[in-house]
Protein backbone atom coordinates (compact mmCIF):
# COMPACT_ATOMS: atom_id res chain seq x y z
CA UNK A 1 0.00 0.00 0.00
CA UNK A 2 3.01 2.27 0.83
CA UNK A 3 4.86 1.74 -2.78
CA UNK A 4 1.20 2.81 -4.17
CA UNK A 5 0.56 6.13 -1.87
CA UNK A 6 4.48 7.00 -2.59
CA UNK A 7 3.82 6.91 -6.64
CA UNK A 8 0.52 8.79 -5.98
CA UNK A 9 1.98 11.51 -3.82
CA UNK A 10 4.85 12.09 -6.58
CA UNK A 11 2.28 12.81 -8.73
CA UNK A 12 0.28 14.79 -6.84
CA UNK A 13 2.79 16.85 -6.16
CA UNK A 14 3.41 17.29 -10.18
CA UNK A 15 -0.13 18.32 -10.46
CA UNK A 16 0.76 21.04 -8.03
CA UNK A 17 3.28 22.73 -9.61
CA UNK A 18 1.46 22.24 -13.25
CA UNK A 19 -1.46 24.26 -11.62
CA UNK A 20 0.58 27.12 -10.56
CA UNK A 21 2.14 26.78 -13.63
CA UNK A 22 -1.19 27.17 -15.41
CA UNK A 23 -2.63 29.84 -13.27
CA UNK A 24 1.09 31.88 -14.21
CA UNK A 25 0.24 31.76 -18.05
CA UNK A 26 -3.63 32.56 -17.14
CA UNK A 27 -2.65 35.26 -14.97
CA UNK A 28 -0.13 36.59 -17.72
CA UNK A 29 -3.08 36.27 -20.83
CA UNK A 30 -6.12 37.69 -18.95
CA UNK A 31 -6.00 40.94 -20.15
CA UNK A 32 -4.94 40.15 -23.77
CA UNK A 33 -8.38 41.24 -25.37
CA UNK A 34 -8.90 44.16 -23.00
CA UNK A 35 -5.90 45.38 -23.94
CA UNK A 36 -6.42 44.50 -27.98
CA UNK A 37 -9.65 46.36 -27.84
CA UNK A 38 -10.01 48.91 -25.00
CA UNK A 39 -6.13 50.69 -24.65
CA UNK A 40 -6.61 52.57 -28.24
CA UNK A 41 -9.86 53.87 -27.06
CA UNK A 42 -8.81 55.44 -23.93
CA UNK A 43 -7.47 59.51 -24.72
CA UNK A 44 -5.73 59.92 -21.51
CA UNK A 45 -4.69 57.29 -19.45
CA UNK A 46 -4.56 59.90 -16.49
CA UNK A 47 -8.07 61.05 -16.79
CA UNK A 48 -10.38 57.56 -17.15
CA UNK A 49 -13.45 59.78 -18.78
CA UNK A 50 -11.71 60.94 -21.38
CA UNK A 51 -12.40 57.85 -23.88
CA UNK A 52 -13.90 57.42 -27.13
CA UNK A 53 -15.57 54.48 -25.79
CA UNK A 54 -17.77 54.98 -22.70
CA UNK A 55 -16.64 51.92 -20.35
CA UNK A 56 -13.69 51.29 -21.60
CA UNK A 57 -11.88 52.26 -18.46
CA UNK A 58 -12.30 49.27 -16.82
CA UNK A 59 -8.47 48.06 -18.96
CA UNK A 60 -7.29 50.44 -16.47
CA UNK A 61 -9.31 49.57 -13.53
CA UNK A 62 -8.44 46.23 -13.70
CA UNK A 63 -4.54 46.74 -13.63
CA UNK A 64 -3.69 46.65 -10.06
CA UNK A 65 -5.83 43.25 -9.97
CA UNK A 66 -4.05 41.84 -12.16
CA UNK A 67 -0.91 42.65 -11.23
CA UNK A 68 -1.73 41.08 -7.91
CA UNK A 69 -2.82 37.92 -9.57
CA UNK A 70 0.18 37.58 -11.40
CA UNK A 71 2.42 38.07 -8.05
CA UNK A 72 -0.26 35.38 -6.17
CA UNK A 73 0.16 32.93 -8.99
CA UNK A 74 4.06 33.19 -8.72
CA UNK A 75 3.61 32.53 -5.06
CA UNK A 76 1.37 29.76 -5.89
CA UNK A 77 4.50 27.90 -8.04
CA UNK A 78 6.89 29.16 -5.46
CA UNK A 79 4.62 27.09 -2.51
CA UNK A 80 4.38 23.78 -5.26
CA UNK A 81 7.76 24.08 -5.19
CA UNK A 82 8.07 24.44 -1.29
CA UNK A 83 6.33 20.38 -1.91
CA UNK A 84 9.63 19.25 -3.61
CA UNK A 85 12.04 20.96 -1.08
CA UNK A 86 10.54 19.09 1.66
CA UNK A 87 10.73 15.88 -0.06
CA UNK A 88 7.00 15.85 0.05
CA UNK A 89 6.76 13.65 -3.05
CA UNK A 90 9.22 11.05 -2.56
CA UNK A 91 9.62 10.60 1.71
CA UNK A 92 7.79 7.94 3.39
CA UNK A 93 7.09 9.09 6.36
CA UNK A 94 6.00 12.84 6.80
CA UNK A 95 6.80 15.17 9.07
CA UNK A 96 6.22 18.97 10.29
CA UNK A 97 7.99 20.38 7.35
CA UNK A 98 5.39 18.57 5.27
CA UNK A 99 2.58 18.95 7.00
CA UNK A 100 3.51 22.78 6.73
CA UNK A 101 4.42 22.66 3.14
CA UNK A 102 0.70 20.74 2.15
CA UNK A 103 -0.90 23.52 4.45
CA UNK A 104 0.81 26.26 2.63
CA UNK A 105 -0.01 25.11 -0.77
CA UNK A 106 -3.49 24.27 -0.12
CA UNK A 107 -4.40 27.20 2.27
CA UNK A 108 -2.95 29.44 -0.51
CA UNK A 109 -4.54 27.80 -3.87
CA UNK A 110 -7.80 28.55 -1.76
CA UNK A 111 -7.47 32.13 -0.76
CA UNK A 112 -6.14 33.00 -4.64
CA UNK A 113 -8.85 30.92 -6.35
CA UNK A 114 -12.07 32.67 -4.04
CA UNK A 115 -10.53 36.11 -3.95
CA UNK A 116 -9.72 36.11 -8.06
CA UNK A 117 -12.99 34.59 -8.56
CA UNK A 118 -15.40 37.34 -7.45
CA UNK A 119 -13.19 39.49 -8.74
CA UNK A 120 -12.71 38.82 -12.46
CA UNK A 121 -16.64 38.25 -12.35
CA UNK A 122 -17.15 41.97 -11.21
CA UNK A 123 -14.30 42.63 -13.80
CA UNK A 124 -16.19 40.52 -16.34
CA UNK A 125 -20.08 42.58 -15.42
CA UNK A 126 -17.82 45.81 -16.24
CA UNK A 127 -16.58 44.72 -19.51
CA UNK A 128 -20.13 44.33 -20.21
CA UNK A 129 -20.99 47.36 -19.79
CA UNK A 130 -18.82 49.34 -22.18
CA UNK A 131 -20.36 50.48 -25.17
CA UNK A 132 -19.84 47.90 -27.89
CA UNK A 133 -21.62 49.95 -30.80
CA UNK A 134 -19.25 52.78 -30.16
CA UNK A 135 -16.04 50.41 -29.62
CA UNK A 136 -17.09 48.73 -32.84
CA UNK A 137 -16.90 51.94 -34.70
CA UNK A 138 -13.63 52.93 -33.15
CA UNK A 139 -11.84 49.71 -34.36
CA UNK A 140 -13.36 50.12 -37.93
CA UNK A 141 -12.30 54.11 -37.66
CA UNK A 142 -8.51 52.96 -36.26
CA UNK A 143 -7.74 49.30 -37.75
CA UNK A 144 -8.11 47.70 -33.94
CA UNK A 145 -9.29 44.47 -33.00
CA UNK A 146 -12.63 44.45 -32.20
CA UNK A 147 -14.31 41.78 -29.56
CA UNK A 148 -17.10 41.52 -27.38
CA UNK A 149 -15.65 37.86 -26.37
CA UNK A 150 -14.88 37.14 -22.72
CA UNK A 151 -13.44 34.06 -23.35
CA UNK A 152 -10.30 35.13 -21.14
CA UNK A 153 -12.84 35.67 -18.31
CA UNK A 154 -14.75 32.78 -18.70
CA UNK A 155 -11.67 30.60 -18.94
CA UNK A 156 -10.94 31.37 -15.18
CA UNK A 157 -13.35 28.09 -14.41
CA UNK A 158 -11.05 26.17 -15.98
CA UNK A 159 -7.83 26.89 -14.39
CA UNK A 160 -9.50 27.07 -10.94
CA UNK A 161 -10.97 23.55 -11.04
CA UNK A 162 -7.71 22.61 -11.66
CA UNK A 163 -5.81 23.95 -8.93
CA UNK A 164 -8.41 23.29 -6.70
CA UNK A 165 -8.33 19.26 -8.15
CA UNK A 166 -4.51 19.83 -7.06
CA UNK A 167 -5.08 20.92 -3.71
CA UNK A 168 -7.96 18.44 -3.00
CA UNK A 169 -5.31 15.57 -4.07
CA UNK A 170 -3.05 17.06 -1.43
CA UNK A 171 -5.09 17.20 1.23
CA UNK A 172 -6.54 12.44 0.22
CA UNK A 173 -2.65 12.32 -0.40
CA UNK A 174 -2.12 13.78 3.37
CA UNK A 175 -4.64 12.19 5.02
CA UNK A 176 -3.86 9.07 3.44
CA UNK A 177 -0.36 9.31 4.38
CA UNK A 178 -1.08 10.19 7.74
CA UNK A 179 -3.73 6.93 8.40
CA UNK A 180 -0.89 4.74 7.07
CA UNK A 181 1.74 5.85 9.36
CA UNK A 182 -0.79 5.28 12.16
CA UNK A 183 -1.77 2.25 10.80
CA UNK A 184 2.44 1.24 10.65
CA UNK A 185 2.84 2.11 13.58
CA UNK A 186 0.10 0.51 15.66
CA UNK A 187 1.40 -2.98 13.51
CA UNK A 188 5.12 -1.94 14.79
CA UNK A 189 3.79 -1.55 18.34
CA UNK A 190 1.88 -5.36 18.03
CA UNK A 191 5.04 -6.71 17.01
CA UNK A 192 7.02 -5.29 19.89
CA UNK A 193 4.34 -6.70 22.33
CA UNK A 194 4.49 -10.02 21.17
CA UNK A 195 8.04 -10.12 21.31
CA UNK A 196 7.62 -8.71 24.99
CA UNK A 197 5.49 -11.65 25.98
Amino acid sequence: MYKKQMKLQKVFCLISILSGAFMFVYALGIMTDLYDTLYSTMRNPYDLTQTSVPGSFVYYEMQGFNRTFLYLSIALILAACLLFITNTHVRRRYYIGNYIAVCLYSALSLITVIWAHFQILYYKSQFLKVDFAALKEHSELRSTYYTESTFWLDIHYLIFVIVLVAVALQIYNLVWKTNLMKEEARLLEGGAGKEMA
